[in-house]
């Protein structure tokens, strides 16, 4: 389980060198270069990239105090844990923890802040199982839930539900915030829906343990711990205070009498060959620079090694088997645009992790498939189709990181959030949009001009600068990471730094479910 992530580093076997890489003895290739520190490239990419892990690292703790000093404050008076002491308090000492959506909300409402949706949510150990904690925080305006902190709450479910995760609600809320109750109560995907899927994960022995570490409601007699637990029965303990309540929790895990199973071998963890921070100076903030994904890979796989599959074909599509804190993992990562050769090979490759049973990790920096009437009569819509069909029904855990663009189809064929990925993240110079602002400017540029000439009116260049200036301004805010984060578009925006580890909580969480076998319709010949 997590003793994969703190296990030893095994000793390297026998090296041999071929060409320009390296070789253990089991003939599997070390990636990685040495890239040039000093250069100014290099240095200008590292600066722009570590300036903006430095702003999301200051918005995330200002995200984490909560509420206001003076709400923090009144919690405090009435002897309870804040939301995230209740969290460190109940997870093992020494685990990580997880924690998924955490710019939720992020300037969603106007001229009202609700950090992190209101809710705390996220993957911790306790007593040696993995949970799913979502913990209210009543410091925000009384732990009342907003439609973002619905959709979160909803969110945390759909991943306990799909690893097959226990889920531990602390719970310290004032339910549905009024004002947006036309937004929270009545719809399929709103309030109501989060105790139909309580239902159904007890339906599916995914069990699930509440603490009431606040008053739902004030009076004792509609609703307290002694109505609860000596007359209604609803309530199976009594807690003293929030420190007695966590401590019940924890004995409650423990009772579960639930083991883990792997559906695959789990081998000791190494350190990539490389330090984690030269993907600042790699990969940088300037989307139209190239770097090569075999780069990224080398900071984040077991020992850089990587057995990369069909190197030689579609070569803007790397593909290959390598391990993370000891997970085997599939990985399929973007060199360019996808031409027709490259969208067969990751439909192939897909297809043999699938029959594996191994996990996949997408690493996103794409603009999309290659159009053009000779790419067109090529065929590139039904290979381009083959990969989209092997994404969508891989049923083998899917992980997708977004490391720059992610434009238009290209989101789809490498596993974007309608493709059902277990968990995806963002680094802070990522994009997502249908296309980039300054290509969406052209073609309604160009449309706008082609209608005013079928008018027999003139499209004089300031008229263009006047129409292309608000698109190019939307895209670029509409694309941003937090734009995204904020609506739950992902799980979350990571340092680049921390990609290693984040991957390694993730598959390690997957991994609690049994893998399902994958069925794959019709493929376009």
């Amino acid at each position: 389980m997590w003793a994969a992530l703190k296990s030893a580093l095994r000793p390297c076997a026998r090296v041999f060198v071929l060409g320009s890489r390296a070789y253990h003895g089991d003939l599997v290739a070390t990636l990685g270069t040495q890239p040039d520190s000093g250069s100014a490239i290099y240095q200008e990419n590292y600066e722009q990239m570590k300036a903006l892990v430095n702003q999301l690292r200051e918005r995330a703790e200002e995200i984490r105090l909560g509420g206001n000093e003076k709400a923090r404050e009144l919690h405090k008076s009435r002897g309870k844990l804040l939301a995230r002491e209740r969290v460190d308090s109940l997870i093992d000492p020494g685990s990580p923890f997880l924690e998924l959506s955490q710019f939720a909300g992020y300037q969603l409402y106007m001229n009202e802040e609700v950090p992190a949706g209101g809710i705390i949510t996220g993957i911790g150990r306790v007593s040696g199982v993995e949970c799913i904690i979502v913990a209210n925080d009543a410091t925000i305006k009384g732990g009342s839930y907003y439609p973002v902190t619905v959709k979160k709450h909803l969110r945390a479910q759909e991943i306990a539900m799909q690893n097959r995760l226990p889920c531990i609600y602390l719970v310290d809320s004032g339910g549905a915030n009024l004002p947006r109750q036309a937004d929270i109560f009545p719809d399929r995907d709103h309030f109501g829906r989060i105790f139909y899927n309580q239902a159904i994960m007890s339906s599916q022995n995914i069990a699930q343990v509440k603490a009431a570490t606040g008053e739902e409601v004030l009076a004792e007699d509609l609703g307290g711990a002694d109505l609860h637990c000596r007359k209604s029965g609803v309530s199976d303990y009594y807690a003293l205070d929030d420190h007695h309540a966590l401590h019940l929790t924890r004995m409650i895990v423990r009772n579960l009498n639930y083991q883990k199973k792997l559906d695959v071998t789990v081998e000791p963890s190494e350190d990539p060959l490389f330090p984690a921070d030269e993907l600042y100076g790699i990969v940088g903030t300037n989307l139209k620079r190239h770097f090569d994904i075999r780069e990224v890979i080398a900071r984040i796989v077991d020992g850089s090694r990587f057995n990369e599959f069909k190197a030689f074909y579609g070569d803007t599509l790397v593909t290959g088997f390598a391990r993370i804190f000891g997970y085997p993992i599939g990985i399929v990562g973007n060199n360019g645009v996808l031409f027709s050769e490259s969208a067969k090979k990751g439909a192939h490759f897909i297809q043999i992790c699938c029959q594996r049973n191994i996990p996949l990790l997408f690493l996103q920096n794409i603009t999309g498939f290659m159009v053009g009437r000779e790419y067109e009569a090529e065929g590139i819509a039904k290979d381009g189709a083959k990969m989209v069909a092997a994404v969508a029904c891989a049923k083998v855990p899917k992980i997708t990181v977004i490391i720059g663009g992610s434009y238009g189809a290209g989101n789809y064929g490498m596993c974007g959030r309608a493709y059902s990925p277990r968990f995806l993240y963002l680094w802070p110079n990522a994009r997502i949009s249908v296309m980039g602002g300054e290509q969406a400017a052209n073609v309604l540029a160009t449309v706008a001009k082609d209608q005013r000439a079928r008018e027999g009116k003139q499209f004089s260049s300031a008229d263009e600068a006047a129409l292309k200036e608000p698109i190019i301004k939307r895209f670029e805010e509409e694309g941003d990471p937090y734009y995204s984060s904020a609506r739950l578009w992902d799980d979350g925006i990571i340092d680049p730094v921390d990609t290693r580890l984040v991957l390694g909580l993730s598959l390690s969480a997957a991994l609690n479910a049994p893998i399902q076998k994958t069925d794959f319709g019709i493929f376009r010949m």
